[in-house]
């Protein structure tokens, strides 16, 4: 089991690398460098197996994101090691009252929230415009165990490429998503890459400010790093257990 952590920042990498005991090795990757991590159970153990988990900084932005963590999986896949999840992974900001600051959301559905046309009737997504996608769905039993494992919530997680800064915004944002818990800026284009590669992919998120006005003073990225880190602690009897290969995902 082979798993790709994909974050936008150094210091969210970081906090995803200290979930896990043991020591990180660098691997250059075209580009890049990763730090690679192992973990798995000790003795055998039935229905688990060994996990390698990569940790990866791809940048700011859906399109860096994209760019980096499809390198990353075209150098794994020539390596004759491919990768069997990626996970979107950082801090965001989460709509009020329902992900509150500190706490963990889960993507059931990643949408990109600003890819489409401005009408004068409104927003027209691209799919309406009869190109591309705007949604990836992560798999769902893994949804499940991750919540059940974490206590994170799960909903929509929006991309975004331009972070919302008024409480107009974030109307506007919930008026058309009701199901989003909280808006980033990497998850769609780590999810277009995965799916190039045909691998799931999920996306696990720190809630560090309220999705609106861009109040500084009220920001708790300390608190969601924290959260982060103890967020992936619970996650590795997951992936350790959880079988890509399931048939009915």
């Amino acid at each position: 089991m082979r798993v790709l952590v994909a974050t936008a920042v150094s210091v969210e990498r970081d906090a995803v690398a200290r979930a896990f005991a043991g020591p990180v090795r660098e691997v250059r990757v075209p580009g890049a460098t990763l730090g690679r991590l192992s973990l798995g159970p000790v003795g055998p153990v039935p229905g688990t197996a060994a996990v390698t988990v990569d940790v990866l900084a791809v940048g700011v932005g859906p399109a860096l994101a994209a760019a980096s963590t499809a390198s990353a999986l075209t150098a794994a896949a020539l390596d004759g090691a491919p990768y069997d999840l990626v996970v979107s992974a950082g801090i965001a900001g989460g709509f009020q009252p329902e992900a509150p600051l500190g706490s963990l959301v889960v993507a059931d559905e990643i949408t990109v929230a600003d890819l489409g046309a401005e009408t004068a009737d409104g927003f027209v997504p691209v799919t309406e415009l009869g190109f591309g996608s705007v949604s990836h769905r992560p798999p769902e039993t893994l949804v499940r165990d991750v919540v059940a494992a974490t206590g994170a919530r799960p909903g929509a997680v929006l991309t975004v490429s331009t972070v919302t800064g008024t409480a107009e915004r974030a109307a506007v944002l919930r008026a058309r998503h009701p199901r989003a818990l909280a808006e980033a800026m990497e998850g769609f284009g780590v999810a277009e890459a995965a799916a190039l590669h045909h691998t799931p992919v999920l996306e696990l998120r720190a809630v560090s400010n309220p999705v609106g006005p861009r109040d500084r003073a009220a920001w708790r990225i300390g608190d969601a790093l924290t959260a982060l880190t103890a967020g992936f602690g619970k996650l590795a009897p997951v992936l350790e257990s959880w079988n890509p290969h399931d048939p009915t995902e």
